[in-house]
């Protein structure tokens, strides 16, 4: 597991909802969230953090900061990783103290792992990635680089998930299944089959809108 999660302070990049919760998930770990990047500064700033301007604008002072990308959108969150990680090196990961991790997980670059969720034994997650509030991951399964696995979604072992996939709240995919990139899983849908890339799966059991 490799971040760049010295002393210092983190920078939000994005602060909204998602970002929110990542500022809870450093400060459950002791960590000090002390500024946000955003288009613009918010109204709303629920933790009183200092505004440093658009992230493209201040590269250079987001050197004195452990930085992490808190865009929920798997596009965005991928183009904002890519340009400042050219930049300033590997970003952070926000990681609950309540999460549970195997010490045999693999675990990338960015990663957002929310309050209760269970990394197990010989899981790779890649860079990116959001595992959301008390999703379970099963032993081998493969997650791609910014894929997010929303609330409660549950994969069972040996399940492969494509870059920038979304697998909806309280999804099920059974043992053994390729999910590939770019896929949209709605939530509550129960996968029994292969799904193949830019693909929209809903219901129980699935069924492919496109």
């Amino acid at each position: 597991m490799k971040s760049n999660q010295e002393n210092k302070p983190i920078v939000l990049i994005g602060y909204s909802g998602h970002a929110f919760v990542a500022a809870d998930i450093f400060l459950s770990v002791g960590q000090t969230v002390s500024a946000y990047c955003d288009n613009e500064e918010k109204k709303f700033n629920p933790f009183s953090l200092k505004y440093l301007g658009k992230d493209s604008a201040v590269a250079n002072l987001l050197k004195d900061y452990s930085y992490f990308i808190a865009i929920g959108d798997n596009d965005i969150r991928r183009k904002v990783y890519e340009r400042l990680s050219s930049q300033l090196g590997e970003s952070s990961n926000a990681i609950h103290k309540s999460a549970v991790i195997s010490p045999f997980a693999e675990i990338g670059n960015g990663v957002f792992i929310a309050a209760s969720a269970t990394i197990n034994p010989l899981v790779k997650i890649g860079n990116g990635v959001i595992c959301n509030t008390s999703c379970s991951i099963d032993h081998e399964c493969v997650i791609g680089d910014f894929v997010h696995i929303a609330p409660g979604a549950v994969l069972c072992g040996n399940v492969t998930v494509g870059e920038n996939s979304f697998i909806g709240a309280n999804a099920v995919v059974k043992q053994g299944i390729t999910i590939g990139k770019n896929v949209m899983i709605g939530a509550g849908t129960v996968v029994v089959k292969d799904i193949p890339d830019n693909s929209t799966i809903v219901g129980n059991p699935q069924k492919n809108l496109k």
